[in-house]
């Protein structure tokens, strides 16, 4: 039988990246998203609920990451799921499930306009590339 493991994450990060170098030199980023969704409960009140998901990104991409992205910032993460087990010191056994990301997209920040003659600042999203994207 096949197998597919795929995953589409698209959220806001939780925390500023973390960058760390292997013994061999290869760079690593720890990465945080919140991931959130809304559903109607049987009262029908609209009840949003958030997924946290803990993400690793490995070489430039990672490098990049750190360099960009700041927290709050909204990515798309195309990865995989990977399960790390490990034994601690004291013999317990342990695991986490996290995504291994194979890409991270930027996504862009929604801009303010200064709010004019008593009407409220609204969010304008601009085609207009930002000065400091790597793309």
């Amino acid at each position: 039988m096949s197998s597919l493991n795929r995953v589409y994450l698209m959220g806001n990060l939780t925390r500023d990246p973390e960058l760390r170098h292997t013994a061999a030199g290869m760079a690593v980023s720890d990465l945080g998203i919140a991931v959130s969704d809304a559903y109607r409960n049987k009262e029908g009140a609209v009840v949003e609920r958030t997924c946290f998901a803990d993400t690793v990104v490995w070489g430039r991409q990672a490098e990049t990451c750190c360099t960009f992205l700041r927290k709050g910032a909204g990515v798309l993460v195309e990865g995989r799921l990977q399960l790390d087990q490990w034994e601690t010191e004291a013999g317990e056994k342990r695991s986490r499930l996290r995504v291994c990301a194979d890409r991270v997209q930027f996504l862009p920040r929604a801009r303010r306009e200064p709010a004019t003659g008593g009407e409220a600042a609204r969010t304008v999203e601009s085609d207009a590339p930002d000065e400091a994207a790597p793309f």
